[in-house]
């Protein structure tokens, strides 16, 4: 099988860009391209599916067990020409210090994968060989196969790169990138633009991928990706649901999903009808609502604007309909969102309080969850486990559900209360891979009904 890990020596080494620049070559030259991204990150993933043409996938270490990654991979990729990762951070980068935990190199030899390592190589020619060759040595199992040089502006230079790495660790260097502005792509507090909101986007994807086969040697890069499949025994239990629907809220706000829990969740049997909570008046008739997270607070104008919606929402919620908020889905549910800029804007309002914006970030990373109270994903001492990250904060006199818990390197280094339930509703900062939380997705789709008749009142 073909397939790659595209890691980078640090963050912001250009990784994500030169990895988009390759899908669409590949894409260009008739592969069908499967893309995967190492953690828990949404937007890259969304650039990734408007690149190949298929849903990107998440590789997460924390919330996946090996044998699940293995069976996810395998599922996903296996009529694909060629799977494309996208690693996260720098290769050696993960939670804690334990090179082998959450860790693209980790990833890597889970996987099988031959890795593209990422270098900034600007001012730099035999000392780019001293960082290849500690990359190389630090993990002896990784296996390392070729090395792509950023932000080198002429060949003369790239040369000298070139010669100093092969010559010095013995690792092929397929090509190098210039700095070219063209292909910056905007950011803000959770990363990069989402696609959905990018214009022009197609036009900049198809001149990347054409400077990219100018610069990189793709067909090389292609012979080089070759390596043997890997097997797990691993198959999901999964529950049997027939006739019911989920009503999936879908648009620029909110589209922070696992294509992974969409999937299972129509594995399963349940028909996704998608709604706008910006666009749409009404609700579909559904017997459970999910909505992800996203940026709730770029659109909150209009979110409150939208007084149909919020008012079907509420309604569904006292008729004892399912509902599951993730981060911004939670900052939906609440009163008010309030801006950094101060300005105040109404919501669904199932739960008191407010969301407030924050200029930094209140909680980031994995994290595991206690509860303290039964709830639509799990009883008292049940404990699910995933990712926040998130600038805002929610104020409220609500009950926490949840005891949650961050741990790094085997020590705990946080703990705080969160996530909000009444009803048949839940709502925390908290995202969740499905496939980590079996059993509370069929405490979700299954055991609601006793919720709704202890605790209509709540």
């Amino acid at each position: 099988m073909k397939k790659l890990l595209i890691a980078g020596t640090n963050s912001g080494v250009g990784k994500t860009t030169l990895t988009l620049g390759i899908m669409k070559a590949l894409k260009g030259k008739g592969l069908k391209v499967q893309p995967f991204k190492v953690g828990p990150d949404y937007i890259d993933t969304a650039y990734h599916t408007h690149i190949t043409g298929s849903a990107s996938r998440n590789l997460d270490g924390y919330m996946l067990q090996d044998d699940m990654l293995k069976y996810l991979f395998n599922k996903t990729s296996k009529d694909a020409d060629v799977a494309i990762v996208e690693g996260v951070m720098g290769l050696y980068d993960g939670y804690g210090i334990d090179i082998n935990c959450c860790s693209s190199s980790y990833i890597s030899k889970l996987l099988k994968l031959p890795v593209i390592l990422v270098i900034d190589a600007k001012a730099m020619a035999a000392s780019g060989a001293a960082m290849v060759l500690g990359y190389k040595m630090l993990d002896p199992g990784v296996n390392l196969k070729g090395v792509i040089a950023n932000n080198v502006k002429t060949p003369s230079h790239f040369k000298l790169v070139k010669d100093a790495v092969e010559k010095y660790t013995g690792v092929e260097v397929l090509g190098y990138f210039p700095p070219n502005p063209d292909f910056a792509l905007p950011s803000r507090h959770l990363g990069l633009v989402p696609s959905q909101e990018m214009e022009e986007l197609e036009e900049k994807l198809t001149h990347l991928g054409e400077e990219i086969t100018k610069y990189i040697d793709i067909d090389r890069m292609l012979e080089l990706c070759e390596s043997e499949d890997v097997t797990t025994h691993f198959k999901p239990t999964l529950p049997r649901i027939k006739g019911k629907v989920l009503a999936l809220a879908y648009d620029k706000a909110f589209n922070f999903y696992y294509e992974d829990n969409l999937e299972l969740l129509e594995e399963i049997g349940l028909s996704i009808k998608k709604f706008s909570p910006l666009e749409d008046n009404e609700l579909p008739v559904c017997d459970y609502i999910y909505i992800g997270g996203g940026f709730p607070e770029v659109f909150a104008k209009k979110l409150e604007q939208n007084k149909s919606m919020r008012s079907a929402l509420k309604e569904a919620h006292h008729r004892g309909i399912p509902i599951y908020a993730e981060c911004g889905g939670l900052m939906y549910l609440g009163e008010r969102l309030k801006t950094l800029e101060g300005e105040l804007f109404e919501m669904v309002g199932i739960f008191k309080g407010q969301s407030i914006m924050t200029k930094g970030l209140k909680r980031f990373g994995y994290c595991e969850g206690e509860a303290q109270l039964d709830t639509i994903l799990s009883k008292v001492g049940t404990k699910i486990k995933g990712h926040e990250f998130h600038h805002s904060e929610f104020q409220t006199d609500e009950k926490e559900v949840y005891i949650m818990t961050k741990e790094r390197d085997g020590k705990i280094v946080a703990q705080w209360s969160g996530g909000y339930s009444k009803g048949n509703t839940l709502a925390t900062y908290l995202h969740l891979h499905f496939y980590s939380n079996l059993s509370a997705l069929n405490h979700f789709l299954n055991d609601t009904e006793d919720l709704q008749t202890d605790r209509r009142n709540g």
